[in-house]
């Protein structure tokens, strides 16, 4: 196996190594969905325990949040923080495309070298350290 010519996730997008700014690991990010989905499996006990109910809540946590803390309730407790490539402010398009993405699954768990899921890939956004 060849050794990557990158030392650190995020290197290549010019991140820091660890600290603020840096990429958001992979523990964080696990922990601030389970915060979220959990959010919305509590949620829904007030209207049902319908798992499209739990999703569609799921989803309307992100797309509240993340265009307006630069992140959902789940990446603020673990100190992450939703931005574009340029650290910019994500908009109002690229939080839905990017939950639409990860109610598929399947792009949040393919991720690159950066750690960055295919969802946000797709939506030009990375995952940092707050």
């Amino acid at each position: 196996m060849t050794q990557s010519a990158h030392d650190y996730p995020g290197e290549r997008l010019g991140m820091p190594r660890e600290g603020t700014g840096s990429i958001g690991r992979l523990g964080r990010r696990v922990g601030a969905l389970f915060v979220d989905y959990g959010a919305a499996y509590l949620i829904s006990g007030f209207f049902a325990w319908d798992p499209l109910v739990i999703l569609a809540i799921f989803a309307a946590i992100q797309l509240v949040f993340l265009p307006t803390l630069q992140g959902s309730p789940g990446h603020r407790l673990f100190g992450l923080r939703l931005v574009r490539l340029d650290g910019a402010w994500v908009g109002l398009w690229r939080p839905i495309l990017r939950t639409a993405l990860l109610i598929v699954v399947i792009p949040a768990v393919i991720w690159d070298p950066d750690q960055r899921g295919l969802h946000d890939k797709a939506a030009g956004t990375v995952l940092i350290r707050a």
